[in-house]
């Protein structure tokens, strides 16, 4: 995927309009880490799996964990490739395995980055997610000129530090939008 396409979303967070209305997608915060002619790659960052925990995962690929580790909540990270892991993740990083998405943050699907975190040897901030969203050409810059979705920088501490269902809410406060006060539709000029 080219790196220079001068529209690119790559590094920001999309926040769903409440007019969105695809299941997959009504109030999420999706953290955009790729975005090229060919499409683009999101993680949702504000879905947990209602009963998969880490442990589950790192016990399917029979990695050894700290108890606590295996604790931690997994991401629904949105409807394509539903049975692949995707991490987002701050440093320590490997760029020849990691996507760098912007100089602080990484997208890695390694077993390798998952191992290092299993042992809290990793990076210490992280999200583990099943799936991703993605889209065609043209597909997101068509939905987001039909108001389905807000950009704005990522921002890490709403990414690590606000919990999951709160996240979505602290997106769109960080715009100074009051989430209370949206409508379903937005006019044109």
């Amino acid at each position: 995927m080219e790196s220079n396409y001068p529209e690119s979303l790559k590094g920001q967070f999309l926040m769903a309009m409440p007019g969105l209305v695809d299941p997959n997608f009504h109030q999420t915060v999706v953290c955009i880490s790729e975005h090229t002619r060919d499409g683009a790659l999101g993680i949702v960052i504000n879905r947990e799996h209602a009963a998969l925990k880490a442990a589950t995962i790192f016990e399917e690929l029979e990695m050894d964990h700290r108890p606590e580790l295996g604790r931690v909540a997994i991401h629904l990270g949105g409807p394509v490739h539903v049975s692949e892991l995707f991490i987002l993740h701050g440093p320590p990083f490997d760029e020849s395995v990691s996507l760098m998405i912007t100089p602080s943050l990484a997208m890695s699907t390694t077993r390798d980055v998952l191992q290092r975190i299993a042992w809290g040897k990793g990076p210490a901030s992280f999200v583990i997610a099943l799936g991703c969203a993605g889209w065609g050409p043209g597909q997101l810059e068509a939905e987001i000129r039909q108001n389905a979705w807000l950009t704005s920088d990522i921002e890490e501490q709403i990414l690590f530090e606000i919990p999951a269902d709160e996240r979505w809410e602290a997106a769109m406060k960080k715009l100074g939008i009051d989430p209370a006060l949206l409508v379903g539709s937005a006019g044109h000029a």
